[in-house]
């Protein structure tokens, strides 16, 4: 009987998602058909499925975490939510990735990166006879009144990197008060960190504060978006992935985690325009995707903005000072 049952187990596995939906629905079907092993995807911003990991932590749910922002993924680690694991890809793995894994005891691995921006439907900037942003302070200005959206940083891990950003480039009292100048010119908060450039290309919405490759995306599909890496510098994401702790298909989650390393798996991202930089040094890379040498990245602190103190202090702070009004 138990014979039995770990073998049912094996074939198993319920995989989180925190990637573009397209991706997360490719990434389940290529492992499927690579392993034989049935897959339950989820998929959810980072900042919800750590909220669901940590909810279901007395009784887990979930086997193995990929995609998102860093920053959950790190707290998650610290609050003890996911375990350990050294897989046997790492020696193919950017230095970005190792870090990643070494600054939460191995429990997390980096499998992306980009670097945090905005992009504009330019036909809508042309309309409403706006000027051209180039910076992160142009979106302050009173013109810009309900032109600009970004995702709610409790829920979007972009948004996240967007606050913990703004600290760093500008200090923690300037850069709340950058929040809330930005906030009066809102027209909405999204769920999802990918939404606001989703709405600016379908003509809904004029900027959209979002990680370069997801603007990148909407611009090669052929609508009119502009990508901006802002004048002052930019915070950036290393997408991360964890195994669940306490997981009920332990063997297919460290199945999925050494496939998802893998150049091939890795590669698939250009099947659905996910133009972020992979952690694999052998995966192809797009030519539209931002070159991150050539954009003014700030020295992100991610053991510190990743660390669960500091996360909750500044979501409540940007709860208490920015969405409040």
């Amino acid at each position: 009987m138990s014979f039995s049952t770990s073998a049912f187990a094996a074939d198993k596995l319920t995989f989180y998602c925190s990637a573009q939906e397209d991706w997360c629905q490719l990434m389940t079907q290529e492992f499927s058909a690579a392993t034989g092993i049935k897959v339950n995807m989820t998929r959810k911003s980072s900042g919800e499925t750590f909220a669901q990991i940590k909810a279901e932590s007395a009784n887990p749910k979930g086997d193995v975490w990929w995609g998102g922002t860093g920053d959950p993924h790190l707290q998650a680690a610290e609050e003890g939510l996911t375990e350990p694991y050294v897989s046997p890809m790492r020696s193919e793995l950017q230095d970005w990735a190792l870090r990643q894994a070494s600054s939460a005891s191995d429990k997390t691995i980096g499998i992306y990166s980009g670097a945090l921006g905005y992009g504009y439907n330019e036909e809508l900037l042309k309309k409403n006879n706006l000027p051209v942003p180039s910076c992160w302070k142009d979106l302050l200005k009173p013109e810009y009144k309900g032109h600009v959206q970004m995702a709610n940083p409790n829920s979007s891990g972009t948004a996240y990197t967007t606050l913990a950003t703004m600290v760093q480039i500008f200090g923690e009292e300037e850069g709340f008060e950058f929040m809330r100048g930005l906030h009066k010119n809102i027209n909405q908060y999204t769920k999802s960190g990918s939404a606001p450039i989703k709405a600016a290309a379908k003509g809904e919405n004029t900027i959209g504060i979002v990680f370069m490759h997801d603007a990148v995306k909407q611009a090669v599909s052929g609508f009119p978006i502009k990508v901006v890496a802002p004048c002052e510098g930019t915070g950036y994401e290393i997408g991360s992935m964890s195994i669940i702790n306490g997981a009920r298909n332990m063997e297919s989650a460290k199945k999925f985690y050494d496939w998802a390393l893998s150049a091939d798996a890795q590669s698939l991202a250009l099947q659905v325009k996910a133009f972020q930089v992979p952690s694999n040094t052998g995966s192809s890379t797009s030519p539209s995707a931002p070159d991150l040498s050539t954009i003014k990245l700030i020295d992100y602190d991610f053991k510190k903005y990743g660390s669960s103190s500091e996360r909750k202090r500044l979501l409540k702070k940007w709860d208490d000072e920015v969405y409040a009004q």
